[in-house]
C-alpha cells in the first residue's frame, strides 16, 4: 500500500481553486481523462458515482468513481473519492482546501493506493515510493499552475 499526505499553499482565492476540482473542469487538472460522465445522482453529493476513463500510454482503463465525501464551506472545502482500477487496485484520494487569506490557499491532497487482488498486492510491492512522490508533486504543480490562470 502506498500512502500519502501533502500540501501546497496556492496564491488564489478558494472558490476558483474549487472551480478546478468540478466535473467541467477535472480534465484540466487530470489531463489523462479522457472521459467523466456523471451517471448517478448530482457532483455535489455524497454518494455521486461518475464513469471515468483514463488513458495511460495505449491503454484506456474505464473505472466508476463514487463520492464518499463533500463539503463545500466558505473557508473549507472538502471531496472524497473512490474506485478501483482494473479489479486489481483501490484508490482512496482527498482533495481538501482551506481559507488562508482573501487569495491564498491551502490545498492538502491526501490518497491511499492499495492492491485488491494477488496481483495488485504484488504490483504494490514493487512500485515506488519515488515514483508516486513524482506524481503527487506532478498533480500538485498541475492544480497551482491552472490555478493560476483562472
Amino acid at each position: 500500500m502506498i500512502e500519502w499526505e501533502v500540501e501546497r499553499v496556492i496564491d488564489q482565492n478558494i472558490d476558483k481553486v474549487w472551480t478546478l476540482f468540478a466535473d467541467a473542469n477535472i480534465k484540466k487538472i487530470m489531463p489523462q481523462v479522457e472521459k467523466h460522465e456523471l451517471i448517478e445522482k448530482t457532483e455535489k453529493e455524497i454518494g455521486a458515482k461518475h464513469m471515468q476513463s483514463y488513458k495511460e500510454g495505449k491503454r484506456t482503463e474505464t473505472y466508476i468513481v463514487e463520492t464518499l465525501a463533500y463539503e463545500d464551506k466558505p473557508d473549507k472545502k472538502h471531496k472524497q473519492i473512490f474506485f478501483v482500477i482494473g479489479k486489481a487496485f483501490e484508490i482512496d484520494l482527498c482533495f481538501s482546501l482551506i481559507t488562508l487569506g482573501e487569495n491564498k490557499t491551502k490545498l492538502i491532497y491526501s490518497g491511499c493506493n492499495q492492491g485488491r487482488n494477488f496481483i495488485g498486492r504484488a504490483m504494490m510491492k514493487m512500485a515506488s515510493n519515488k515514483s508516486n512522490s513524482k506524481t503527487v508533486e506532478a498533480f500538485l504543480d498541475r492544480v497551482e499552475q491552472e490555478a493560476m490562470n483562472l
